[in-house]
C-alpha cells in the first residue's frame, strides 16, 4: 500500500475530500467529485478514483454507484435512502433516490438493506419521528407486533402489524391516529421489518 503523502497534490486532494465525505457517513458520485474539484467531466473523477483504488487507499464495491468507502472499516454498512414512509396515512413511495450513507452494523437490531424517511408523527411513542430515517429488512413477513413497512393500494406506511383471526389491521403508536384495518381484496404486502433509525441533526 502506497502512502498518501507520495502522491500528486491534486490527487491527494481529491483523497482528502473522499476521506472526509466517507468519515461523515457520505458516499460520493463521481459527479459529485468532479463538481467539487471543477473537474470537466466524471472521466477525471474516475482516474483518481481508480489510481487510489489501485494503491490501496481507497476500497470500491463493484457494481455499485456510490460503493466507496475507506479501507479496513469491513464495519461500515452502506444503506440507500429509497424514498419516504409515511408515519400517519400511506403516502405514495419516494422510491428512486441516489443518498447512500455509510453506518456502523451496531446500530440495528438486523442487518437493514435500505433506509426510507418518515413523514409524519404516528409512531411517536415508538420513537419513531418525522424526518427520521427508519432502517428496513426487506421481508414480505413479520411476526404479530413488529414494526413493518407496508405497501397498502400501492403507497407505503410504517406501523405495527397486528394480525388477528380474520383481519389485519396497522397500527399507529400516537392516539391521535386511527389503525388502518386492511380490507378484503386491497392490495396489501409487507415490504420490510424495522430494524431501527437514524436521526440526523
Amino acid at each position: 500500500m502506497n502512502s498518501a503523502d507520495s502522491l500528486p497534490p491534486q490527487r491527494a486532494a481529491v483523497l482528502a475530500f473522499l476521506r472526509h465525505e466517507l468519515a461523515a457517513g457520505r458516499a460520493p458520485s463521481l459527479a459529485e467529485i468532479a463538481h467539487a474539484f471543477g473537474f470537466a467531466s466524471r472521466n477525471a473523477a474516475q482516474k483518481h478514483v481508480q489510481a487510489l483504488v489501485a494503491e490501496g487507499l481507497l476500497e470500491q464495491e463493484s457494481g455499485r454507484k456510490r460503493g466507496l468507502r475507506l479501507p479496513g472499516r469491513p464495519d461500515q454498512l452502506p444503506l440507500p435512502v429509497l424514498g419516504q414512509v409515511a408515519a400517519g396515512t400511506p403516502i405514495g413511495a419516494d422510491i428512486g433516490s441516489d443518498e447512500l450513507l455509510l453506518l456502523d452494523h451496531a446500530l440495528f437490531s438486523d442487518r437493514p438493506d435500505y433506509l426510507l424517511k418518515v413523514k409524519g408523527d404516528s409512531m411517536r411513542d415508538d420513537g419513531i419521528f418525522d424526518g427520521d430515517l427508519v432502517a428496513v429488512k426487506r421481508s414480505s413477513e413479520a411476526r404479530n407486533g413488529q414494526v413493518v413497512v407496508a405497501r397498502i393500494d400501492g403507497e407505503v406506511t410504517i406501523k405495527r402489524l397486528e394480525r388477528g383471526r380474520a383481519r389485519v389491521r396497522l397500527l399507529p403508536r400516537n392516539p391521535e391516529h386511527q389503525p388502518i384495518e386492511v380490507r378484503p381484496g386491497q392490495d396489501f404486502a409487507i415490504e420490510g421489518v424495522y430494524c431501527g433509525l437514524v436521526r440526523r441533526g
